[in-house]
């Protein structure tokens, strides 16, 4: 007999869910809140409408396309809830793209009272003109390359990195049409002009705005213009890459052919100028092919707000956000050798809180050590100008062994990766892709080092990607270790990715696929049975994305069980929390603030014996299926405390969380009386710097971690 759960589950599958691509909206809709929230500087807000912008493009990209390619390939009863899915997406994009408008205004009023002015074309004095044209003339025309567009001519296919301007030219009683790419690759998408005389500040106009200005320059001779005007649009095309298994070629060859399709992929949305006249919409989505299932969504003026992700601050340094020093950890500081700190006690860097640089030092350590043999890695995406490969083709120039596992698959880096593995190669280093199917998503560093005789390991294990950039805009945990099980485990994940008919056995790490799946289920199992025992059971769980379908039941049983259940759910969660006979136990939380939170950390109360794991993999199929993901337990005891009092503050934070609840309203998570106001990502930092704690009710498994640590 199934359980009550199951048997609920399979009456009511649709109400117990929350489609994942609806609940991704609502984490945008939280983006835009940061945007609308005039606490937060002005820079700042217009950074986020850029993030709000970039997160759609890669929504429509993959997401939609997704769903999409479900409605064409599936029928019946699945083809209809796709196509329905798609009807409430375009609906609720429309509604945040009209939320998104006087947000924008509200910023440019903002920036306008700090003497910061973005105009337009309309707005221009003479001398701004004569600048404008000047500018046009001699830096933008040369970069333009506009298209006809006539019936009896094809349309090359366009860039969906890219905005464009459509045309609408009228000579006498004729209609002409034309696109022009907007070419914000080799210039800047915002052009900083002279302000007016007897004005402060400083003034900005936006390259299309440049081009609207001088249209009848861009088609001299080839019309008579008696009007012209230019309205914005772009596409997002499918960014699914196929690559066809039989082909006998390498890896790098077949993902560079496939990089090429992407680019003539079919346009999953259409974006345009609501004030475009409809008889040139008619006549692009006529000309382009548009069908029922495309998205063609109205908005502004202007697109590619993600643009504005790389905004200057050309104001005070208060219109961004207030710098937080890095902090420094004395042992690593010392001038010892760090394998030395790893070897004394585990080390645990949350990121950016902690610099990176720790990381850039134990590989430079490592290169030039005698006693270390072989480095390790997997990379996945790393910066532009990365201190990583510089530190590991140094390794190789001291005669070390490198073998580096570089995913060709991580999206939308795939062209860099490509790069990359060639350099890599080219320089002696051994470089291998994975496993055909399985993504290798896995961050982990492994130093072989041979110490009296023996061979010992120094293991890397974290959340984030060994790139510098990120780690000073994202939150991530990173742990060093010298325990040698640990360190075993983490040689056979790489054994395992260099010779793929190989299983092997792991005594500590969840490795995806073979068992984290099973490894979570034991643990959540756990709690079950310590709830129905009439044990106090709990668990905290954060984590990127929580949409796994079993999981989700899991926990819905853990909840029925008695089990309390805390979620802190950056992105999407198809759980519907606190529904009563189902989820009452269950609370959950999203915070989204200056930092972009990104650690994977899995905490179960086990009797008051905690078990702490960090790792790669969030709660989504993807990661515990299809994916080569690392769980790794925390056994260092000042590790423990540190991810618990960080989760703690995090849960009571009251200014930065959004409750999520089975309405996905996305309230704030208020104070609670004469409670002290914590906003988590600086209380945090003030902890790691001080080791003070803000004022709220520690759990249990704080006191009993702080008690064990004290006894030891």
């Amino acid at each position: 007999m199934p359980s009550p759960i199951k048997r609920r589950l399979a009456e009511s599958y649709q109400d117990l869910f929350v489609p994942r691509e609806m609940s991704w909206l609502q984490f945008n809709a939280r983006v835009l809140q940061e945007a609308a929230d005039e606490s937060v500087p002005v820079i700042e807000r217009l950074r986020y409408l850029g993030i709000f912008s970039n997160n759609m493009d890669e929504f429509y990209r993959v997401r939609v396309a997704e769903v999409r390619r479900l409605v064409s390939v599936s029928s019946g009863k699945t083809q209809q809830q796709a196509k329905d899915l798609l009807a409430d997406i375009q609906a609720r994009v429309v509604a945040l793209q009209k939320e998104f408008e006087p947000v924008y205004n509200r910023v440019l009023r903002d920036l306008r009272a700090r003497r910061i002015y973005m105009i337009n074309e309309q707005q221009l004095d003479a001398g701004q003109a004569q600048f404008v044209q000047d500018y046009f003339t001699h830096t933008v025309l040369p970069e333009l390359e506009p298209i006809l567009l006539r019936q009896e001519q094809s349309i090359p296919p366009l860039n969906d990195e890219s905005i464009y301007l459509a045309i609408d030219i009228r000579s006498g009683e004729q209609y002409n049409y034309a696109v022009v790419e907007v070419p914000t690759g080799p210039l800047d998408r915002f052009v900083e002009i002279p302000r007016r005389k007897g004005k402060a500040g400083k003034v900005f106009i936006a390259l299309d705005n440049i081009m609207r200005a001088c249209l009848p320059q861009m088609f001299r001779g080839v019309f008579a213009i008696d009007e012209a005007a230019a309205y914005c649009f772009k596409f997002s095309r499918d960014a699914e890459l196929e690559i066809d298994p039989g082909i006998s070629e390498s890896l790098i060859h077949k993902m560079a052919s496939s990089l090429k399709q992407r680019r003539k992929a079919d346009a999953v949305r259409f974006v345009y100028d609501e004030k475009m006249p409809q008889r040139l919409l008619d006549y692009l989505s006529s000309r382009f092919g548009f069908g029922k299932y495309d998205s063609m969504i109205p908005g502004g003026r202007y697109h590619n707000s993600k643009d504005f992700m790389s905004f200057p601050n050309v104001g005070p340094k208060y219109l961004e956000f207030k710098p937080l020093p890095p902090i420094r950890i004395p042992r690593l500081d010392e001038p010892g050798s760090l394998f030395d700190s790893i070897r004394e006690q585990d080390v645990f860097l949350f990121y950016p809180y902690h610099p990176f640089d720790y990381i850039i030092d134990l590989l430079k350590t490592a290169a030039l050590d005698p006693h270390v043999t072989c480095i390790k890695i997997c990379l996945y995406r790393v910066a532009k100008a990365s201190r990583v490969i510089d530190a590991l083709l140094n390794a190789v120039q001291n005669g070390k062994r490198v073998l580096a596992v570089v995913e060709l698959a991580a999206r939308f880096d795939e062209e860099a990766n490509i790069s990359w593995a060639q350099r890599l190669t080219e320089n002696g280093i051994e470089v291998i892709f994975g496993i055909p199917g399985l993504k290798v998503h896995s961050k982990l560093l492994l130093i072989e080092r041979r110490e009296n005789s023996n061979i010992r390991y120094y293991s890397h294990i974290g959340t984030g990607n060994f790139n510098e950039k990120t780690a000073r805009l994202y939150t991530d945990f990173t742990l060093l270790t010298h325990n040698q099980d640990i360190g075993k485990d983490v040689y056979n994940v790489f054994d395992f990715l260099q010779f793929n008919y190989k299983r092997p056995e792991y005594k500590l790490l969840y490795v995806s696929p073979h068992s984290t799946r099973s490894g979570l289920e034991q643990l959540i199992d756990r709690e079950i049975s310590n709830a129905l025992d009439g044990y106090r059971a709990s668990m905290t769980l954060k984590c990127n994305n929580l949409v796994d379908t079993e999981l989700v039941e899991k926990l819905y049983e853990a909840s029925e069980a008695g089990v309390k259940i805390r979620l802190i759910v950056r992105g999407m969660c198809s759980l519907k929390p606190g529904v009563p006979g189902l989820s009452e136990n269950i609370r959950a939380i999203s915070i989204v603030d200056r930092f972009l939170e990104h650690p994977r950390a899995y905490v179960f109360y086990n009797r008051g014996k905690p078990r702490y794991l960090i790792g790669s993999a969030d709660l989504m199929t993807r990661n515990i299926d299809y994916r080569v993901e690392v769980l790794c337990p925390v056994l260092d005891q000042t590790a423990q405390m540190i991810i618990q009092d960080v989760l703690d503050q995090q849960w009571n934070d009251n200014v930065k969380a959004r409750i999520i609840d089975e309405t996905q309203s996305n309230q704030y998570a208020k104070a609670k009386p004469k409670s002290a106001r914590i906003r988590s990502q600086e209380s945090i930092h003030r902890y790691l710097a001080t080791g003070k704690l803000p004022r709220y009710p520690k759990s249990r498994m704080t006191e009993q971690t702080r008690r064990r640590r004290v006894q030891d």
